[in-house]
């Protein structure tokens, strides 16, 4: 198993919930199909989406949605 730094995946202060969560999104995508973005030699989908992350290749981003607001 390929090991990246903490200090590598959170760069300029991000949080870790966000790191969490592109990474879950990416592998998510990555093992339905997706082609890598970078070349690993890792099969593992949650690997590769943090090699991604590590190399600037996949970032957070948020979207606005349109619609009702969530009901508190």
């Amino acid at each position: 198993m390929a090991y990246i730094p903490l200090e590598k995946l959170v760069k300029n202060n991000e949080s870790h919930f966000k790191l969490i969560l592109t990474a879950a999104a990416r592998a998510n995508e990555l093992s339905q199909g997706a082609q890598p973005l970078v070349k690993s030699d890792s099969t593992r989908a949650s690997t590769v989406a943090l090699q991604e992350i590590a190399e600037g290749k996949v970032r957070y981003a948020e979207t606005k949605t349109k619609g009702k607001k969530a009901s508190s």
